[in-house]
């Protein structure tokens, strides 16, 4: 889990709530990296049984040849402290290369799970975010999956009573060798319109038809003292220029109140929205993926 802002690690975290009760796994946490103490202790505040700390130089940095084989270690310390071994959740190329290696079940670029007796079922969208499909696993776990970001806003993770108990894991990766380089991170163009931190925004997607009908939404956006945003699509018609576009290729925002026009809810927009406080939604679609997330929806 290191590597990650503090809000991604809890959007990570967020499906499980609930599940545990249900299923009626132990559920443990493993950080790994150097000098994680700090990471773990926050961990630990989550309702989890255990978190096992796993510190080496080679892990400082997250590269899938360095915690690839230290999950393989893990999973086998792990299986011998307590006798069975959760199924990861983590980032979709790290799930894709352990999954491989070990020759177990992937399931990658989830949007949420329910439980139906003792099985898992994955949901899963197709066809640029139209439709959900439900993906089950019949193969023998452990199960390896990742989540889309977005798909559980980070504010939902379940804190514990009391801290969870942190113990280390003994690894070696004396044999391990790195090939891949990390590189400096990348510095994001300061933008002219900083989206994140206005507490009112009203977007618009495809939906409006034309380029003709944002002076309409303007005249709403300015009525509330709200900033003009837009999906994707829009940008890249050159209706709105790319600074006002929302979305995992634009900008992330966390507004009081978002109201989404004309936008059908593809998972690459919801990314940069789904933290919003409260989402209202207008549509002439009543199926349409936005509605999931809205605290309140409109079909017009």
């Amino acid at each position: 889990m290191t590597g990650f802002s503090t809000a991604r690690r809890w959007k990570l975290w967020s499906p499980r709530k609930g599940s545990r009760p249900r299923l009626g796994k132990k559920y443990r946490a493993v950080v790994l990296g150097n000098r994680s103490e700090a990471v773990a202790a926050e961990v630990a505040s989550r309702k989890l049984d255990a978190v096992h700390t796993v510190e080496d130089e080679k892990i400082a940095e997250y590269t899938p040849g360095g915690y690839v084989p230290a999950l393989k270690q893990v999973n086998r310390e792990a299986r011998s402290a307590s006798g069975d071994i959760e199924p990861y959740i983590s980032g979709s190329r790290l799930c894709s290369k352990a999954g491989c290696g070990a020759r177990k079940n992937i399931c990658n670029r989830l949007r949420g799970f329910r439980v139906e007796g003792n099985d898992v079922v994955f949901t899963r969208q197709i066809f640029q975010g139209k439709i959900n499909t439900d993906v089950r696993v019949t193969g023998a776990p452990p199960i390896l999956a990742s989540f889309q970001a977005g798909s559980y806003r980070a504010d939902k993770a379940e804190a514990g009573e009391a801290p969870a108990p942190i113990a280390p894991l003994e690894i070696n990766l004396a044999d391990v060798q790195i090939r891949s380089q990390v590189e400096p991170k990348f510095q994001e163009a300061k933008q002219a319109v900083d989206l994140s931190q206005a507490p009112l925004i009203v977007a618009v997607g495809r939906g409006i038809k034309s380029q003709e009908n944002i002076e309409m939404v303007q005249k709403l956006a300015d009525a509330m003292g709200a900033e003009l945003a837009a999906s994707r699509p829009i940008c890249d018609n050159e209706w709105l220029p790319m600074d006002r576009q929302i979305g995992s290729s634009g900008q992330t925002v966390f507004a009081k109140l978002y109201m989404a026009i004309g936008i059908s809810g593809a998972i690459q927009h919801v990314v940069g929205m789904k933290n919003s406080q409260t989402i209202v939604a207008i549509n002439k679609d009543a199926e349409a993926p936005i509605f999931d997330i809205a605290d309140y929806g409109i079909v017009a």
